[in-house]
């Protein structure tokens, strides 16, 4: 399941959230976890992918 990045507005924390890719597509609201403040906007971060193969 992908991880999004969102800062908020409000308090200016940033937070990660796990979800799916049909529940980001539904634009539910999210709420900054330490304020409650549904003003945040996403943000982009690096990602790491783990594969079986060596390289």
């Amino acid at each position: 399941m992908p991880t999004y990045e969102f800062k908020c507005i409000k308090c200016g924390k940033t937070f990660s959230l796990q979800m799916s890719f049909s529940e980001f597509d539904l634009k539910k609201a999210i709420a900054c976890p330490y304020c409650k403040s549904e003003d945040i906007k996403r943000v982009f971060s690096n990602f790491t992918a783990v594969t079986s193969r060596k390289s």
